[in-house]
Order: structure tokens, then C-alpha cells, then sequence
């Protein structure tokens, strides 16, 4: 197998940011030829892996400091605390952490279920090794990923990203509220002085809220979330992309 990152520039290789990754599968078999496959990669690393949601969730607050984490949770993960509901608690829990859902030959459902509940993209076992690393490095990078997945079925996945059946977008609890707050004008710092959150996950949950809604600026994100009746925005006009002091609620 040979990775898109040229192997024979070492000193490059190791001045490349390394990706810390976080294996979710249920299998020892998958979990052992996953972190065989991404520890070839001097730029990719295996810092943990777990065989259950709660295990996940165990050992993502014990590394939730690292920088460039990667959980990479497979969708096969069965029980009342399963894939989709793992993938939710990590984008609640932990913001900052890249969310990849992983599967074999999944169904479109399936995939767009878990960007339903907050996966930044999905990447198919079934797709050729030197793609499925890369998908990682662009997910970790900030990039939707959506990897190994038949060409016609990009399109209507894209669509319904982040969107709930009747065609509203998701947000979750926290990333409302901080919407909410955004409304009024404030800073980063000052939106997570009020919230008692850090800056630093203030403009996470920005840049998440963005995605989500298909916007390139608070104020977009602000419109576009009034407009599917996601926040209660009282007296917020698209017409003045303000809310008039004291009304947001």
C-alpha cells in the first residue's frame, strides 16, 4: 500500500502535525487491522481504542486535552448506547474532537443518520487503504469527508446534512444557546464569559453551527436558524440581521 504523503521526504514527514486517533469498534479484529493500517502512517497515530460507547466516552475524557483528535466510531456498535448515539454525546461532550463515522458497504440511511447526529463524515471500510488514511487527515484538517461511498449517493447525503426529516437543521442544545447569544453582538470571549465556557469552544461550536447550516457568518448562521425555528428569536429581522437590544431569547 502506498500513502498519498511521499515517504521518502523524512524530514517533511516529520514536521507534519500529527492526527491522534481514537478507535470505536466492537471487533479486536477490526480495531487491531485499523490501528495496524494508520500507525504505518508517520502523521497518523492510535491513541486509544474501546469496544463500547461508554468505553469510548472513558477514554476520550482522558485524553480530551490532546489536540488533533479523531474518533473514529464505527456505526456497528449495538445496544441502547450505539453508534449514532456515541456520535452525539462526543459532539456534545467534546466539541473539539473530529467525529468520522465508520461502516462496510452502509447503507445511504445509515450514513446520513449518523451526520444527523453530529458526525463531521463518514469513510467506508471498503474503500482502498491509501483514501481511507487521507479521509482521516482531511476530516482532522476540518474537512466533511465522505469517502468510499457510491457517486450517486454524495448528492442527497450532502443535502440532508445536519437536517432533521422534515427538512429542519439540527442544533444541539448548547450550540443553540451560544447562537442565541451570538445574536446580541458579543465576542467570542464574551459570549463564553457569559456562557462559563472557554473562547477556544465558543468558536468551535461556531464553526460547527456554520456547517451545519450552510453559512459563512454569524449573521447567516443567525438567519438561517431563525428561519427554520430552531432558536426562539422574538423581534429578529431579517431585514435589520439584528435582534434589538434586550430581546433575545
Amino acid at each position: 500500500m502506498k500513502s498519498r504523503i511521499d515517504r521518502g521526504s523524512s524530514a517533511r514527514l516529520t514536521s507534519l502535525p500529527v492526527v491522534n486517533v481514537v478507535l470505536v469498534d466492537p471487533l479486536s479484529v477490526v480495531r487491531s487491522g485499523l490501528r495496524l493500517l494508520i500507525c504505518g502512517e508517520a502523521d497518523l497515530s492510535v491513541v486509544g481504542e474501546a469496544a463500547t460507547a461508554d468505553e469510548a466516552m472513558e477514554t476520550l475524557r482522558g485524553l480530551a486535552r490532546r489536540t488533533g483528535l479523531v474518533a473514529l466510531v464505527s456505526l456497528n456498535l449495538g445496544g441502547q448506547r450505539d453508534g449514532y448515539w456515541l456520535i452525539r454525546e462526543i459532539r456534545e461532550s467534546f466539541p473539539s474532537i473530529t467525529v468520522i463515522a465508520c461502516g462496510a458497504s452502509s447503507a445511504a440511511i445509515s450514513v446520513s443518520r449518523a451526520l444527523f447526529f453530529g458526525a463531521d463524515g463518514f469513510v467506508d471500510k471498503t474503500a482502498r487503504p491509501e483514501d481511507f488514511l487521507d479521509a482521516i487527515r482531511r476530516g482532522a484538517q476540518g474537512e466533511m469527508v465522505l469517502e468510499g461511498l457510491p457517486a450517486d449517493w454524495l448528492a442527497p447525503i450532502a443535502e440532508g446534512i445536519g437536517r432533521h426529516r422534515d427538512g429542519t437543521a439540527v442544533l444541539t442544545a448548547r450550540e443553540r444557546e451560544i447562537l442565541i447569544v451570538a445574536a446580541e453582538g458579543l465576542t467570542a470571549r464574551q459570549i463564553g464569559s457569559r456562557l462559563g465556557v472557554r473562547e477556544r469552544t465558543v468558536t468551535t461550536h461556531l464553526f460547527r453551527i456554520y456547517k451545519k447550516l450552510g453559512a459563512d457568518s454569524r449573521v447567516g448562521a443567525i438567519t438561517a436558524a431563525a428561519r427554520f425555528g430552531l432558536i426562539t428569536v422574538g423581534a429578529w429581522s431579517e431585514a435589520t440581521n439584528r435582534f434589538p437590544v434586550g430581546s433575545a431569547s
